[in-house]
């Protein structure tokens, strides 16, 4: 199933208003489904929300509990995370914590990153937390995901980019100062 605009929205409207019925969970989306979100054109494969807890993946769980479960909250060692994941009207919908130690403010998925760098987006009634383009910029260059972040910039270049923080998100991922300079000059040139 492609994830539209549309459908997106949608996705994101059921599970907050049932999140609301069990009281709520503090989120940020993030991942491919956050450039959508922000009119990046690119196909996201599922909606991923970061939480700070292990209770709001709970939460989140408990609150999809009539849906399709995928995963039901799991501690994973080997990602250093509490995960889950539900299929909501043929989306897969995920939930996870990140619980690697980090002091940079300048990564997508941990450390104090996307709860500090991020704007809410309304969707329907309500408005939705989303991380920062330049952080997921930086993310899809640390997995070397060329088409990703080739579409990104390109959407940067033409919506706007804090330069600033695509410097240090960068630096943060450890991009090496060739791709950083490639990269500035793509959006800024």
């Amino acid at each position: 199933m492609t994830l539209t605009p549309e459908l997106l929205r949608q996705t994101l409207t059921t599970v907050l208003n049932l999140a609301k019925r069990e009281g709520g969970f503090d989120c940020r989306l993030i991942g491919t489904a956050a450039d959508l979100l922000r009119g990046v054109p690119i196909e996201p494969g599922d909606v991923d929300f970061l939480m700070p807890t292990r209770s709001d993946v709970d939460t989140f769980a408990r609150a999809l509990a009539a849906y399709r479960c995928l995963s039901p909250p799991t501690w994973m060692p080997c990602c250093v995370q509490y995960y889950a994941a539900f299929e909501v009207g043929g989306v897969p919908v995920d939930a996870s914590t990140v619980e690697s130690p980090s002091q940079s403010t300048f990564i997508e998925a941990f450390g104090s990153g996307p709860w500090t760098h991020f704007s809410e987006v309304a969707v329907g009634d309500t408005r939705v937390a989303v991380v920062a383009p330049e952080l997921r910029l930086a993310t899809e260059l640390c997995r070397d995901r060329k088409d990703r972040a080739e579409i990104i910039a390109r959407w940067m270049r033409d919506h706007g980019c804090d330069t600033p923080l695509l410097r240090n998100a960068m630096k943060a991922r450890g991009i090496d100062e060739a791709t950083q300079s490639s990269v500035m000059a793509s959006i800024t040139g």
